[in-house]
């Protein structure tokens, strides 16, 4: 294929989302991709995101490992402050809690691969930061033991590998299939296959080869298929399944498989490798490679990569200084980086009975819904700047129903690993219909959403929840958690279901949206445990992480989680004074109870900025009348919590939410109420932001005094008219106009 001809296609395979117009700013240049990937001497600050190279939902995220064991620290495998490189894999998870992914791992020496050294597979080699580069779609790293330079990029579903191999050196290429991640058993033992079933390694021809695995995990079955294809033959080839050499066979099965490939250095230096992958089948593979990378042109790929890139960081406009411009644009980056493509080019997915289907024409299947987190920002900044594509990702959940019963709650390469609680695909539906989402059927959706609210499974016995107005501690875990979760949830559904004109399902659903307040307790001030008779808990400790009636948080924290109803939570206090109270204590409180939660990080008092619980808690002071408070804490988080730096989080970046959460928070307004298609002020960071809306319209966020010390909102204007109250609407923004801050 011609390479205008490979630019112009992959051009079209890599637009998920809708083209914008774009001046000739490089947005891409201030994206930073490895902010997010160190911790600080103290770990407090942790994004455990991923340097390597990727597309905007792409299938295939290509980085290294500096872990050689990725367990659960960081779960993306990478970590600045390590200095050795394991290998190179084509699948990752950014800023997730939990680890699994890292399939399909490469790696390319100035040496001949003995047996002996295959089969302990151990082949890990120095580098520096300084012999280190990434940019969107793009990483490049020299190893120092081989000195062979490795440069990586990617199309949706393929990694593309070039290798500069040192003048006149032999030149080989391990495939491991036993690399990825470690959990429980495997880890603790030290066995290193123990997650795999079962895998396979072909050789196709002389440039050739093709596998695949299966694997259990944090996804409970993940078979991965995939075909690499070298841009030079390999001369000679080593089989092994651990110990045992596969002599001339040209197949081998087991579950500690990998290959030696050797190629002769007389005919030149560079060597590129084109690793596509597919979740279906070996034909999946074969399509996602001719389709996205039949060209051997390396820096074409890096080309199409940065434009992608480009155009969908161009969707946002801002004025501010270089380090605001790193800040922001590689937190948008960080977001559309997920969910991920699982549907191979001709339209084939597995869906969650293990099926293999067919996506109608046109559309993608997506995987990696992270939803305890991603419901509150970054599916509505979906919704905001990338209406298509947050529309496709509302007909994935409700085909992901359609199998599996209920919508899902943490959906991770096609299946459910019910991490965390709650069903947090619900506000995410809301959201979609409240704001008149172009592209989905609003009655499907909401029927899933019923469904998912009364159907029972892991951590929502609804019939325990309707027969006791919440969860007793004594017959559910991390009660108060999941009554507080449960909550917004119902009030989500009660607000599409009057949309909708479904009045009797309206007002049970405001009714159980409720129930968490039969669990505050007056005499503590706090939300607390109960039993089955009603009956407070005893032994009850605000301070402490160790209760289990909460999930990653404690008592303080969880107790600012009615984001559907903030004047029914002042209530609850008896008046606003008291109310305003509490929480200026929660701002202000340092003291501890025993050990803090490794998710809990980014104090300010009992405020953890580094986990999601805590993020919409400093807009609450605008619905008790002090504004000007929410301005100050707004700016103190965005001042202390964000950096242009390796550890320029507060915690784990989760999928883009703590990046959302900054993109919102900088442009002046956020989704309090996450299922409302509606976003509450802040205070902007910017003199001017645009949004590039999707039907041609810009909305303009204008603050033309801003400076850094200027942060109290005087006044705020929409289209030249006094914003009413303190929140706008989604359909607000998408009629295009100006947001006029004075401060």
């Amino acid at each position: 294929m011609k390479r205008t001809t490979l630019l112009a296609v992959w051009a079209m395979l890599s637009l998920p989302l809708t083209a914008q117009p774009s001046d000739n700013k490089d947005y891409t240049q201030y994206v930073n991709p490895f902010i997010g990937t160190q911790t600080d001497e103290s770990g407090a600050l942790s994004g455990s995101t991923f340097p390597g190279a990727t597309l905007p939902q792409g299938m295939v995220q290509l980085s290294p490992e500096t872990e050689q064991m990725v367990t659960w620290d960081p779960c993306s495998g990478y970590d600045y402050n390590k200095d050795i490189i394991y290998g190179f894999t084509h699948t990752h998870l950014s800023g997730t809690g939990c680890t699994d992914l890292i399939d399909i791992s490469l790696m390319p020496l100035s040496t001949t691969v003995t047996p002996a050294q295959l089969s302990e597979g151990m082949f890990g080699q120095h580098f520096s930061h300084e012999q280190e580069s990434a940019s969107p779609g793009y990483y490049m790293v020299q190893l120092q033991e081989s000195q062979v330079r490795v440069e990586l990029s990617a199309t949706i579903r393929t990694g593309i590998h070039r290798y500069t191999f040192p003048e006149g050196q032999p030149q080989s290429v391990v495939i491991d299939l036993d690399r990825g991640t470690f959990r429980g058993e495997a880890y603790y033992s030290g066995r290193r296959s123990y997650n795999i079933i079962q895998s396979q390694l072909r050789i196709v021809d002389d440039h050739t080869i093709e596998g695949y695995r299966l694997i259990t995990g944090w996804a409970k079955l993940r078979k991965v298929y995939f075909r690499a294809e070298f841009s030079r033959p390999f001369s000679q080839r080593l089989l092994m399944d651990g110990k045992r050499n596969a002599g001339k066979s040209n197949v081998v099965n087991g579950r500690e498989l990998r290959t030696a490939l050797s190629f002769s250095p007389h005919d030149g230096r560079q060597l590129t490798v084109k690793v596509s992958i597919s979740p279906v089948d070996y034909d999946g593979a074969r399509r996602n490679m001719a389709a996205e990378a039949a060209g051997w042109q390396f820096d074409d790929y890096v080309k199409a990569a940065h434009d992608s890139w480009q155009r969908e960081l161009s969707r946002i406009d801002i004025e501010g200084s270089d380090e605001q411009k790193t800040i922001f644009y590689t937190g948008l980056y960080h977001v559309l980086m997920q969910p991920n493509t699982m549907s191979d080019v001709d339209g084939r997915y597995i869906n969650t009975n293990f099926e293999q289907c067919q996506m109608p024409p046109g559309e993608v299947y997506h995987s990696t819904f992270s939803l305890w987190d991603t419901f509150r920002a970054a599916h509505p900044l979906y919704t905001l700047i990338a209406p298509d594509i947050a529309a496709q990702f509302v007909r994935d959940m409700v085909r992901h129903h359609q199998t599996y019963g209920y919508l899902p709650i943490w959906d991770l390469w096609g299946q459910d690993n019910y991490c965390m609680i709650g069903n947090h695909a619900i506000p995410v539906l809301a959201d979609a219909i409240m704001a008149d989402l172009p592209g989905i059927d609003a009655e499907a959706a909401y029927q899933a959403m019923v469904e998912s609210s009364t159907r029972s499974h892991f951590n929502s016995p609804f019939e325990i929840w309707e027969q006791y107005g919440y969860m007793p501690q004594t017959l559910q875990n991390t009660s108060v958690s999941i009554t507080m979760e449960q909550s917004f949830d119902d009030a989500c559904v009660a607000l599409v279901a009057r949309k909708l004109g479904h009045t009797a399902d309206y007002e049970r659903f405001l009714r159980r949206s409720h129930f968490y307040r039969n669990l505050f307790d007056p005499s503590t001030g706090f939300f607390r445990p109960k039993d089955e008779q009603g009956q407070w808990l005893k032994d009850f400790d605000p301070l402490s992480y160790e209760q289990p009636c909460f999930v990653e948080g404690n008592a303080w924290q969880y107790m600012w989680f009615a984001p559907h109803d903030p004047q029914g939570l002042i209530d609850l206090f008896g008046s606003r004074e008291a109310f305003l109270k509490k929480l200026d204590e929660n701002f202000s409180l340092t003291a501890t109870s025993g050990e803090v939660n490794g998710n809990a990080s980014g104090f300010i008092g009992q405020y953890a900025h580094g986990n999601e619980p805590s993020h919409h808690t400093v807009y609450l002071y605008n619905f008790a009348g002090r504004p000007e408070r929410t301005q100050e804490l707004v700016d103190q988080v965005r001042r202390e919590f964000y950096r242009a730096t390796p550890c320029g989080y507060a915690g784990n970046d989760d999928c883009g939410q703590m990046s959302a959460w900054y993109i919102f928070s900088s442009l002046g307004f956020y989704p309090f109420h996450a299922g409302a298609a509606e976003y509450v002020v802040g205070t902007p960071l910017f003199t001017r932001a645009t949004l590039h809306l999707a039907d041609g319209k810009d909305f303009v966020i204008s603050a033309p005094r801003k400076t850094p010390q200027r942060i109290h909102v005087k006044r705020v204007r929409l289209n030249g008219q006094p914003l009413k109250g303190h929140t706008i609407t989604h359909q607000q923004i998408m009629a295009g106009g100006t947001l006029e801050f004075t401060l």
